[in-house]
């Protein structure tokens, strides 16, 4: 099973089951305000992204662990920034089947998001 990774806020995790799908592509960035796809992550990529883009969140987020060989909508692997580094990213609703465990994700004694450990994916 290839695994990906999803920051989310809990509220809107507990949406989307009540909705049937997850619509959220990034902090307060979502399929039906015009954006194209749900950004994702490696395990390596974890920690980074949410040190950069939720440094400032004070309540734990969500973890959605993403079995790749579920989802429904397409997953491109794709460097948009020209960075050279290449990031997963759902284009479409992220079916709620394809969300094989939620994982709290809580800052570390340090104040900053955690690593996510490549061997930490069943």
């Amino acid at each position: 099973m290839a695994t990906i990774f999803h920051l989310a806020f809990a509220d809107q995790w507990a949406a989307a089951q009540e909705a049937g799908s997850y619509r959220w592509s990034t902090r307060g960035k979502s399929l039906d305000d015009g954006a194209t796809f749900i950004h994702a992550s490696r395990p390596e990529q974890v920690a980074m992204v949410a040190n950069f883009a939720y440094d400032d969140v004070d309540v734990p987020l969500c973890l959605l662990v993403i079995d790749t060989e579920r989802l429904v909508s397409a997953l491109c692997d794709e460097d948009l920034d020209g960075t050279g580094m290449s990031f997963p990213h759902i284009y479409g609703p992220l079916n709620l089947d394809a969300v094989v465990e939620v994982r709290p994700y809580t800052r570390g004694s340090d104040g900053r998001w955690p690593e996510v450990a490549p061997e930490a994916v069943s």
